[in-house]
């Protein structure tokens, strides 16, 4: 055992602090150094991954030196992103431990993640996943009518206001509740194209009007390119009340953020830049939903590829109501690429010691 841990950063980006860092990647660090390890930051560019000699040469220096490494790379902050994934993939072969492996990072931080738990009672059954037809392709979804957009999502909207989800970008954007303005006739089981739909962005929860097709052709650019996709599923109104969030350490929940949508009649987005209210909660605040999750993790593990669960990743839960009118959750996203833990700041310190102490159990139990 080297008891070296190699930290990768992309260079630049709105995540980083005065000192060119990640917030919470120091903290880490230290943390790390007081139990008599050595860890260091390797930041990467665009211009590193596609220069195949310098990407050789990280990938040599951190294969020889460290024992695991720690992602900390915000989606979009390297457009080589594939490089990247295939440098991390290279060190996974041949004996650095991953946080995550890339697969995983791939396999729980896509949207479709909740397609491919749709017959768990985490999500609901009639929840899609859309891509065009070289997409679908290249990772492997046999092409079909329920992962084509204009000719399922129609139908779906038959059913009831929805929700589409795009698989790149953040802070909402992308996420569109959608609504049939006008009733549909009796026993309809599909909405016309030419249909007026009520369209709300959860970015900033603005509106627009638009017709059916009209607003499927605008989604096509969600579709286009590697990952491009958009998820389908059923609108909770209760989001309302609020998006709870368990912030997970591997295994254990650190805390709960209850994410409050901002005051109007068509506001349902949690995040911070729409107006959001956010109130952070010890797990014990939330026992039932806490515990419900835990037992869920290897049904949640197996479906998303049985890697090792993340370092640091979040779940996002709705309410709902069941049918004897309990209350019940809804799982509606799946975070782990770069969750970030320096908001509450009163958590940053003992979280960032947290963190510290798993990577080393990590690294001493794979390598015991």
């Amino acid at each position: 055992m080297k008891k070296h841990v190699v930290f990768f950063e992309a260079v630049g980006g709105t995540d980083k602090g005065r000192d060119g860092h990640r917030r919470d990647t120091v903290p880490m660090m230290d943390y790390l150094g007081k139990l008599g390890w050595h860890a260091e930051v390797v930041q990467l560019t665009d211009a590193l991954l596609k220069d195949a000699e310098k990407t050789k040469e990280v990938y040599a220096y951190v294969q020889k030196v460290a024992d695991a490494y720690v992602s900390r790379v915000n989606p979009g902050n390297l457009k080589e992103e594939k490089l990247y994934f295939d440098l991390l993939r290279k060190l996974c072969d041949n004996g650095v431990i991953g946080m995550p492996h890339p697969d995983a990072m791939i396999g729980y931080g896509a949207k479709d993640a909740l397609t491919k738990l749709a017959d768990t009672e985490l999500v609901p059954d009639d929840t899609y996943a859309y891509y065009d037809p070289a997409e679908a392709k290249r990772i492997g979804v046999a092409w079909g009518d329920q992962h084509d957009l204009k000719k399922t999502f129609p139908k779906t909207l038959a059913k009831g206001e929805r929700v589409l989800k795009q698989n790149r970008g953040s802070t909402g954007e992308g996420i569109w509740h959608v609504q049939v303005e006008e009733p549909l006739p009796e026993g309809a089981s599909e909405v016309p194209l030419n249909a007026k739909i009520k369209c709300i962005e959860a970015v900033d929860n603005h509106v627009e009007h638009r017709q059916l097709g009209e607003f499927m052709d605008f989604c096509e650019k969600y579709l286009v390119g590697d990952n491009g996709m958009l998820v389908d599923m059923t609108f909770l109104p209760r989001i309302k009340e609020g998006e709870i969030r368990i912030l997970m350490l591997y295994k254990h929940p650190i805390y709960v953020v209850h994410k409050k949508p901002a005051e109007g009649a068509d506001a349902f987005s949690a995040t911070l830049f729409s107006g959001a209210k956010y109130r952070y909660d010890k797990p014990e605040q939330w026992d039932d939903l806490v515990h419900y999750f835990l037992r869920q993790l290897p049904h949640i593990q197996t479906k998303l590829g049985n890697y090792d669960l993340p370092l640091i990743w979040t779940a996002d839960f709705i309410l709902d109501t069941d049918e004897h009118g309990k209350d019940k959750y809804i799982l509606g996203e799946i975070n782990c690429s770069c969750v970030g833990f320096t908001t509450p700041v009163e958590f940053l310190d003992k979280t960032a010691r947290k963190v510290a102490n798993t990577i080393i159990d990590i690294v001493e139990d794979k390598l015991s």
